[in-house]
């Protein structure tokens, strides 16, 4: 493909699209946020409101004076920049591109997006309840899920908020053992790692949650606005290698992520029964 041929901005969208469909921790969070971003360092402000007071209302009486709500402001940092620089020889060039470039372009969405997905799963916040199970098993894993939408429900989680559980697959397979999945909700069918449903949680599954040192995976219950995510793929650029005959293409991706409302999070830390 000659780069005189190469449209930034169309291989920037495919790009992009790519990584929607391989997302799962980003996409369960928010995106309404995300606005315009340029550069690393750049942040979104988020604003958010205190609860509203509900009054006994009295015909012919004068209502109280109009509450001042509370507010808070939270700041989300693009704090994250990944690239990637990949070259296609000139032989496979000729032969096969622009299929080439898109091949290479599916290759690093699936790593970007593991990347950014991996980011979410790390996120901390001391205000984010949590629970500890050691040696998960079939026979405990009902009361170790239960307890989590109890703990979501008890901070004001609204009945109608969408709530998911993300797992690993080691707690995927402790689920289906349980036989504990069903599949009310058709239109998730098809979405990169839902699994199904149970006890109002669609339940997800991931690679991205990994093992820590201790043996432990965190799991995570949350609504779709407990974490705020903002990114842009930043640039795409053609050009060719000093070193090299044939097309090399790279790219720069922005993004942050925030804990925006932790109450409505909970992080599940355990271990697998052996």
């Amino acid at each position: 493909m000659a780069i005189n041929n190469f449209i930034p901005t169309v291989w920037s969208e495919a790009l992009f699209e790519e990584l929607q469909k391989n997302y799962v921790g980003v996409k369960l969070s928010s995106r309404e946020y995300e606005g315009e971003i340029k550069t690393q360092g750049d942040r979104v402000k988020i604003n958010g409101l205190g609860p509203v007071t509900v009054f006994n209302y009295t015909k012919n009486t004068n209502m109280p004076a109009p509450e001042v709500l509370s507010d808070n402001t939270r700041t989300l940092v693009i704090d994250q920049a990944k690239g990637f620089n990949f070259c296609i020889d000139a032989i496979d060039d000729v032969q096969s591109s622009p299929k080439l470039v898109q091949a290479a372009m599916k290759k690093a969405a699936d790593a970007l997006s593991d990347v950014a997905d991996q980011y979410i799963y790390s996120l901390e916040d001391e205000n984010v309840s949590s629970i500890t199970k050691e040696d998960l098993s079939v026979d405990n894993i009902v009361a170790v899920v239960s307890n989590a939408r109890r703990i979501l429900m008890e901070n004001n989680v609204p009945n109608s908020a969408t709530i998911s559980l993300e797992v690993p697959p080691a707690v995927e397979q402790l689920l289906v053992m349980a036989n504990l999945l069903t599949d009310t909700n058709n239109s998730n069918a098809l979405s990169k790692g839902y699994i199904g449903k149970m006890f109002g949680f669609d339940i997800y599954v991931t690679n991205n949650i990994q093992k820590d040192s201790n043996g432990f995976y965190r799991c995570i219950a949350r609504t779709e606005r407990a974490i705020a995510f903002a990114e842009q793929i930043n640039s795409i650029k053609p050009y060719e290698p000093e070193l090299r005959n044939g097309t090399a293409v790279k790219g720069l991706h922005l993004y942050g992520a925030k804990i925006v409302y932790p109450k409505e999070m909970v992080f599940i830390d355990v271990s697998i029964a052996e």
